[in-house]
């Protein structure tokens, strides 16, 4: 009998895999790929290298920026690091969670093609779950399962504690050097910026931020009961009003402007994928601009 995650996973094969095959598969092909461990070599360093690969002693002693070189591996471990906290559920058609659940999935499933391991960690505020990476189909219909599966009620006026869940993600992932995809709304308790940069200081990680076009435009809807998914509280509103919608629109502004901050305190570029949006198209998107930055 065919199961819930086997659908989707075929679902997405039909409709993803062919276009994005050969731009996120493993190997050297490819957009995102293994790096090494073996060291091979220095070179004097360029503007277009990474810092992280500094040889500090040398650069030291030749008065001269170098950077060390490694052989790079044909294969890769890729972890799917997924929010789903009570926030999370939010959304008008598509759900971000249902949104992030098909991004991990269609990931999972493209990034292990030839031989790559995927592993999950799984995050809200009452439960964790981290999902050791192995290669197969197998490997990524137990991490669509478990994303299918209903988490726990949140506890009532807890947000979501975002450093939490990185500090997790830099704990579980310090085996080797990893690609890592964070996916979350990032709606949650201040001071993630830190452990984000410590998991982007070792590994190679992409931000996947998903968001409803309701949190960014309030729609006009009259008078509505809006309840905070976090806190559980909950309160009358007149969205036509201009009052509340100008200062809904510059609290907005000020959230992005935080966020932005965040994430280049972090030294991470955010990828927004919105839940309105073609998932095919997003995720040409996110390759294109990750191709482009590593050139």
């Amino acid at each position: 009998m065919t199961t819930a995650p086997d659908r989707l996973l075929r679902r997405l094969e039909w409709r993803l895999g062919r276009r994005l095959d050969g731009r996120l598969q493993g190997a050297y092909r490819t957009v995102w790929h293994g790096a090494g461990v073996d060291f091979t070599d220095l070179r004097v360093y360029l503007p277009e290298d990474d810092v992280r690969h500094i040889d500090w002693n040398v650069t030291a002693r030749l008065d001269e920026p170098h950077v060390r070189q490694y052989t790079e591996d044909r294969e890769m471990t890729a972890w799917l690091v997924v929010d789903r906290s009570a926030s999370m559920r939010f959304g008008q058609s598509a759900g971000k969670e249902s949104v992030a659940t098909e991004l991990a999935v269609t990931l999972g499933r493209l990034v292990s093609q030839g031989g790559n391991r995927i592993g999950a960690i799984l995050y809200d505020n009452r439960t964790q779950l981290v999902i050791p990476p192995r290669t197969g189909r197998d490997q990524i219909l137990r991490i669509a399962r478990e994303l299918m599966r209903p988490p726990p009620a949140g506890n009532p006026g807890a947000t979501t504690d975002l450093a939490g869940m990185l500090a997790l993600a830099a704990a579980t992932t310090t085996r080797r050097r990893s690609l890592v995809f964070v996916m979350s709304d990032f709606i949650g308790e201040p001071g993630w910026d830190r452990p984000l940069a410590m998991l982007t200081h070792r590994h190679e990680v992409v931000v996947i931020r998903v968001v409803d076009p309701a949190e960014l435009d309030l729609p006009d809807l009259g008078l509505v009961l809006v309840e905070d998914a976090e806190t559980g509280e909950q309160l009358l509103v007149d969205t036509s009003d201009p009052l509340l919608r100008g200062r809904l629109a510059a609290q907005v502004g000020a959230r992005e402007r935080a966020l932005a901050e965040g994430m280049r305190r972090a030294g991470v570029d955010a990828h927004r994928i919105t839940t309105d949006q073609d998932l095919l198209d997003a995720l040409l998107d996110l390759v294109r601009l990750s191709g482009r930055r590593r050139r």
